[in-house]
């Protein structure tokens, strides 16, 4: 019975989260406006025709893009803490965030290199 009570504000927390994604999706389809036009059927900013045939060549470089900046912004994600307990972590913890910043250095240089980063 001590377990029940332990989860109590998670399953609330969970529950409360859930009803109100519910609720917020479906008044924003309720009282959204459903109009379609020929400028939502237009080309995005990357110069692709939304509505072409699938067996169309498309570019890996697009991918490619977003999975280094994904993986260079997660990885710019642990500076914040770091950066606020820089004072608690002592000189362990700085030579393994040094650590991390060569090895995120390392990684950028690799796809540099490659020729990742180019557009041409």
């Amino acid at each position: 019975m001590l377990l029940v009570f332990d989860f109590s504000g998670v399953v609330i927390f969970f529950v409360f989260g859930c009803a109100l994604s519910v609720i917020i999706l479906s008044l924003s389809y309720i009282l959204s406006v459903q109009s379609p036009d020929s400028e939502k059927g237009a080309a995005y900013e990357c110069g692709f025709d939304p509505y072409e045939d699938a067996r169309n060549t498309f570019d890996v470089r697009f991918y490619l893009v977003a999975i280094l900046f994904i993986i260079f912004d997660l990885e710019a994600m642990f500076f914040f803490p770091w950066s606020v307990s820089i004072g608690l972590i002592g000189a362990e913890g700085i030579w393994y965030m040094l650590d991390f910043l060569i090895e995120l250095f390392i990684g950028y240089v690799y796809a540099w290199r490659i020729g990742a980063l180019d557009w041409h």
